[in-house]
Parts: structure tokens; C-alpha cells; sequence
């Protein structure tokens, strides 16, 4: 059996991209599925290199009783994560045109809107801009129980 390796972008990589890291791991975990899947987060600028998930990010983690490694810290795709990834799922459109700097193109379609897998053609607002990370956390779960659900 393969392993599906996902990797989740964000801007920054402390708000979204660590939920979708985190959530989908416990999704997995919460089937007995983790075995299946190598799950990953990165963002697509370099302003929080380094830095961990945002305390707000970790609070509403937290609040929903969804686990998550104390010790992440934000770091930027790669042009090898295109070959490493079997899935890039970005949260909003702005990150695609950042990503396209760094992965010009996408020969295997792996790239793919977070909101897409809802069947609904939008993006994953930000809350480091909305401050309203409950939003961010409904979409999140929303989107990956049906990732989940179209891999699998």
C-alpha cells in the first residue's frame, strides 16, 4: 500500500495551513488511517520562517480537542515539494500566485483549492485578517472530511 503525501499552504504557515495539517491528521488518527498518509504544512511567503502556529490558531485547536506538535514552525514550499507531494492544497487564491513563483506549473495536477473539495469554487478566508478563526476551522473540517472522503 502507497502513501498519499499532502501537503497544505497557506500565506504564512501559522494559521491555515497548520489547522489543515493538524485537523486532517486527526481525522486520519480518529479512523485508524495515519498509517496511509504523510501530512505536511508550508507557506508560500518567507515572513514567518521559523515561527510557530499562532496562539489564536492554537486556542481554537485546542478548543475543538484537535492535537497538535508544539514544536511546528512555519516554512516555505519548495520547488522539490512539487515531486515530494502527491496533493498541494492551498487555502486562497493570492496563495496560488505566490506559488507560482516557486512551481511554475503543474504538468500533474496536484495543486488544488482547499474549498474545491466542498463544491464550492472559493476561498479559505484568512483569520490573521478576519480574526474570526471559528469560520476558518468549520471550512477547514468541512473541506477535509471531503478531501478525505475522495481519497479514500
Amino acid at each position: 500500500m502507497s502513501i498519499t503525501r499532502i501537503l497544505f499552504i497557506c500565506h504564512g504557515n501559522i494559521c491555515r495551513s497548520p489547522m489543515a495539517e493538524f485537523i486532517f491528521k486527526d481525522l486520519l488518527r480518529s479512523r485508524g488511517l495515519e498509517g496511509r498518509f504523510y501530512i505536511e504544512s508550508a507557506a508560500v511567503s518567507t515572513e514567518e520562517i521559523g515561527n510557530s502556529i499562532y496562539p489564536p490558531a492554537k486556542r481554537c485547536l485546542n478548543a475543538h480537542g484537535i492535537p497538535y506538535d508544539k514544536n511546528k514552525t512555519a516554512r516555505q514550499i519548495t520547488r522539490a515539494d512539487y515531486d515530494r507531494f502527491d496533493l498541494i492544497i492551498y487555502m486562497d487564491r493570492m496563495n496560488l500566485r505566490w506559488l507560482r513563483h516557486i512551481i511554475p506549473d503543474d504538468p500533474q495536477n496536484k495543486v488544488k483549492l482547499m474549498m474545491s473539495y466542498t463544491g464550492r469554487d472559493r476561498d479559505v478566508a484568512d483569520p490573521w485578517y478576519t480574526g474570526d478563526f471559528e469560520t476558518t476551522f468549520r471550512d477547514i473540517m468541512e473541506a477535509s472530511r471531503m478531501l478525505l472522503k475522495d481519497i479514500i
